[in-house]
């Protein structure tokens, strides 16, 4: 692949901190994960995502704002708004709930977990999980220092047997997966969340290809495949960064490609027995609803599990 193949803001072996290009869009996550956490009947809780995305700096602080002042006169994006942090607080709570049962078995529950691009999930943090529980979280030097840097500063200390994996997915992360500790003949529990857009297709494939052969029988996969190319989500990364001045452009940091695998189709192709939900439907089964009259703007997913067998 040449940097001719990719999208402008992306070039072959590119890094970033934690307020540029990949790395914003993780603070932009966490920020919805503090205004859920705010709101009045929360549907997950993360009381460490307003300290990782403040410390980034005002405007990044004015995003966790669960009143959302900084869209103030702005219905329609308030509205659209939400629905993108109601998104995210679905998303999160599907994932959580499939860390929860794959680990919950005292004696057949899985033990060791892996992130794939962890960026500034805090669930080896927030979690519970039973004793012994290794979470492998695997991301860029700088995204993981910066979230292991500012969680010390308040004190907070992992519930789990933290290992942090600094190492590009693009690179030789199996082997330094492996280094930091990692079993492949035990079972694993994977997470892909908020990750494939940002692989070229031929490299979603070989992210699969290498967590199947390190998966050993009863290990498990959850994968989140969503669309960027809606209406109300530019609008949406417009409005952070008219108001708040943040330069992030997610449509020109994924890749959008029409021929791309399928990866629930591609996952049971290869020993993996898949679930899969719509976004919508869970979201709305999960009393967040997506206004109807907002349907054509609102991000469109599938959230699925698979087990290895």
């Amino acid at each position: 692949m040449t940097d001719l193949d990719l999208p402008s803001l992306r070039t072959a072996g590119d890094s970033w901190d934690i307020t540029e290009s990949v790395g914003a869009t993780a603070l932009a996550v966490a920020a919805s994960r503090a205004v859920e956490t705010a709101g009045p009947d929360p549907l997950i809780r993360d009381e460490f995502a307003v300290h990782l995305v403040s410390a980034a700096g005002p405007a990044w602080a004015r995003l966790t704002d669960a009143e959302m002042a900084w869209l103030d006169g702005d219905e329609h994006g308030q509205r659209i708004h939400r629905v993108g942090c109601d998104y995210q607080a679905v998303r999160t709570h599907y994932f959580d709930e499939f860390l929860a049962a794959a680990t919950a078995d005292a004696g057949a529950g899985i033990r060791q977990v892996v992130i794939l691009a962890a960026g500034l999930d805090s669930r080896a943090y927030r979690l519970q999980w039973p004793s012994g529980t290794a979470v492998y979280e695997i991301d860029q030097p700088k995204v993981l220092e910066y979230k292991a840097r500012i969680l010390g500063s308040h004190g907070v200390r992992p519930a789990a047997n933290r290992h942090s994996v600094a190492v590009d997915l693009r690179d030789d992360w199996p082997a330094a997966l492996v280094g930091a500790g990692f079993d492949p003949v035990r079972p694993t529990a994977w997470l892909a969340e908020g990750l494939l857009a940002y692989l070229p297709s031929d490299a979603q494939d070989r992210l699969f290809e290498m967590c199947t052969a390190l998966s050993a029988p009863g290990s498990q996969f959850a994968v989140e495949a969503f669309n960027l190319k809606v209406t109300g989500n530019k609008q949406r990364w417009n409005r952070m960064r008219d108001r708040l001045g943040l330069d992030v452009n997610v449509e020109a940091l994924t890749y959008q490609e029409p021929h791309r695998s399928d990866p629930a189709r591609w996952l049971a192709e290869h020993g993996w027995q898949v679930d899969s939900v719509d976004n919508h439907p869970e979201m709305a089964r999960r009393g967040r609803p997506v206004p109807q009259d907002l349907i054509e703007e609102a991000i469109t997913s599938r959230l699925m599990r698979g087990v290895r067998q």
